[in-house]
């Protein structure tokens, strides 16, 4: 087993669980991704298969393990049918409970558990900028963020330390909305959408990796933590940096119905996502001594989007 122990991803096959996986095991740690799909090969961890809802030989990962990650949970890229509505709770909480069933169980317990969560547990605030303290929002992303966080607080047992990540927009070099964005740029649609002053609450990837790497070993984390990058901007902001780190000098702006009609007929999703948004600032990691390696946006889109296919480094956090 590498030195630095063994760590049991939950939902570790999607965008977010592959490039922790990444990261974490060229920091010398043992990997293990549960996951629904076992179709992908890595040479750096393992993939063990589960359903998200019942135990079986899974559990056995998580005795004596360093820590368990969960980023459980289906994606919201989607339209908000009853049925997907309910999904994307059930996909959380029950995934949630029984990971804690799990620990519980074990014979030797992880001494910590990072539990993924979402910035939108603050709703769409047109202006206010959130953090760690403000009152959670109203709509399905806020119910459905305090159902999350709540699954794990009354299930887990209370002697392991316990860390939530509510997370913002993650800027990735091989998935997410990045790459969505980046295309619509690249043929001209690059412009405000909507009315351009909902807010975009962003992360690089890389510092996204190095703050779950931070919660599991630094023992001080504890409670929950917006895990976004301290400079949050508009929606016309960041359309134009968009614009200028493509060498893209105009952007048609896409009014709030034509998103409406394109989001559902063509893209298949919730135009909401696009045409709301929140300001949120990582005040508990700033006070706490996080230095982030991408603090402004331009910086972060050209690491992104100039070379695809360029690794990235995993050099010693700062604190």
């Amino acid at each position: 087993m590498p030195e630095q122990g063994r760590i049991v991803i939950a939902g570790g096959s999607g965008f977010l669980g592959t490039n922790l996986a990444t990261h974490l095991s060229a920091r010398g740690f043992e990997v293990v991704a549960l996951t629904r799909r076992l179709s992908q090969h890595h040479a750096t961890w393992r993939t063990v298969r589960w359903d998200g809802r019942t135990i079986d030989r899974w559990a056995e990962e998580i005795d004596g393990a360093a820590a368990v990650v969960n980023l459980c949970g289906r994606t919201v890229d989607c339209i908000k049918t009853p049925d997907h509505c309910d999904e994307i709770l059930r996909s959380r909480v029950e995934s949630t409970r029984i990971l804690a069933d799990a620990i519980n169980a074990a014979r030797t317990r992880p001494p910590v558990w990072v539990q993924m969560s979402t910035a939108h547990i603050y709703g769409d605030p047109p202006a206010v900028v959130c953090d760690e303290s403000s009152p959670f929002g109203y709509g399905l992303a806020p119910f459905v963020g305090a159902a999350w966080e709540q699954a794990m607080q009354e299930r887990a047992p209370s002697d392991i330390r316990k860390v939530v990540l509510r997370t913002s927009f993650v800027l990735g070099r091989r998935g997410g909305a990045l790459r969505r964005l980046a295309s619509l740029a690249r043929w001209g649609l690059g412009g405000r959408i909507g009315h351009g002053r909902q807010g975009m609450s962003w992360i690089h990837e890389h510092d996204l990796n190095r703050i779950f790497e931070r919660a599991i070993t630094d023992p001080n984390m504890s409670g929950p933590y917006i895990a976004s990058a301290p400079a949050p901007v508009s929606n016309a902001e960041f359309m134009k940096t968009l614009r200028r780190t493509l060498r893209r000098p105009f952007g048609a702006p896409a009014p709030a119905m034509l998103v409406r009609i394109g989001a559902h007929y063509i893209l298949r999703t919730d135009p909401d996502l696009a045409l709301y948004g929140r300001y949120v600032t990582p005040k508990r990691l700033i006070n706490e001594g996080f230095t982030f390696e991408f603090p402004t946006l331009e910086p972060a889109l050209l690491d992104l989007l100039s070379d695809p296919y360029k690794p990235l480094q995993t050099p010693e956090f700062n604190t």
